[in-house]
């Protein structure tokens, strides 16, 4: 595919791998919320249009989030001979179940590397879809160097989980579908770990509606893309947040790129506040999101992000694979929002 020379994505890729990817993954539904547009007035005063926040169902998804669509785009691209050797990634959970699903689709091989105490459902799902999974160290930093040792030894091919501008392009699909359902939107907000899904999404919306504000919402413990940013050069973490599904150990060459050039900003909220979203999206709009799935919607509930009177909000709920048997733990340890009385 055609590479802009700064790490962008040509937006030509976006419909590409939307086209590609259609026949596989799910064009995910646009919830709407008026509780939610009540507890946005109750922590900012203001109001949105039609008294309403939409979200945007992703956690309906294939595979239980957004990463179905960048996986499959990924996968489809590859070259004969990747395909031969078989393909390994490094993940948390949600790119390594999206990457065993895509490769199980289309007959490549898939090994998944996960830290140890990787949330169990997730390792039984990518396993479920056909997956080698790999357990190894306490955390996604060192899973990365034993994915490298694999990967060098074996000789796969590594498809990346979020800098990639295949993965990008597949993401960018959920720009356009929101686009199309929500034409007069005005500010939209999404989860960042590594910064794929946000690549792609405020490409497409930007390039298409620049008027459109697109603000990144980033746990407090893990902001690679933030520091990335503000340092100009990517640069390794330990990511450590209860939102898995954003505990990425560095942004990249692509994601950053992209985001300094699409993104109005990006957010810091506590793994607390990220919670009180997740049980607000539980209690309230019957939606079981992860913790990852309810940042966005967390800080909106929050009255973190910038939004004028009248305008519509739309947040992308990006992730629905949470673990069962901590759900209890999670609503316990939620924090309080300016909504809670309202």
């Amino acid at each position: 595919m055609p590479v802009l020379p700064d790490h962008r994505v040509p937006v030509a890729d976006f419909e590409a791998a939307r086209a590609r990817i259609a026949r596989v993954v799910h064009r995910t539904p646009l919830l709407t919320s008026s509780t939610a547009a009540t507890w946005l007035t109750a922590a900012t005063g203001v109001r949105p249009a039609d008294g309403l926040v939409y979200l945007k169902g992703e956690h309906l998804q294939k595979t239980g989030s957004f990463k179905a669509r960048g996986m499959s785009n990924r996968v489809m691209t590859l070259t004969d001979e990747a395909r031969a050797r078989g393909v390994i990634t490094l993940s948390a959970g949600n790119a390594g179940q999206a990457y065993a699903w895509a490769g199980r689709t289309v007959g490549v091989a898939v090994t998944v590397v996960m830290p140890a105490g990787a949330v169990p459902s997730k390792v039984e799902a990518c396993r479920a879809y056909g997956a080698r999974v790999v357990l190894h160290g306490a955390h996604v930093g060192e899973a990365l160097r034993e994915m490298e040792r694999i990967r060098e030894i074996e000789g796969l091919r590594y498809v990346p989980p979020f800098d990639d501008p295949a993965v990008i392009a597949g993401n960018a699909s959920v720009g356009l579908e929101l686009l199309e359902d929500l034409p007069e939107v005005d500010v939209v907000v999404v989860g960042v770990g590594g910064g794929g899904l946000i690549s792609g999404v405020a490409a497409a919306i930007k390039e298409r509606r620049p008027s459109v504000r697109v603000y990144g919402v980033e746990p407090e413990g893990s902001k690679a893309v933030s520091l990335a940013l503000d340092a100009g050069e990517v640069i390794q973490i330990q990511p450590d947040s209860i939102a898995d599904g954003l505990n990425a150990p560095f942004a990249g060459e692509w994601t950053k790129a992209m985001c300094e050039h699409y993104l109005d900003g990006i957010i810091l909220i506590s793994d607390a506040t990220i919670l009180a979203g997740m049980r607000f999206a539980i209690e309230r709009m019957k939606q079981i999101l992860e913790p990852a799935g309810g940042a966005a919607l967390a800080a909106v509930l929050a009255g973190r992000i910038p939004i004028r009177e009248g305008e519509q909000v739309a947040v992308v709920a990006s992730g629905g694979n949470v673990d069962v048997g901590r759900l209890g733990d999670f609503l316990a340890a939620a924090g309080p929002l300016p909504g809670d009385s309202a």
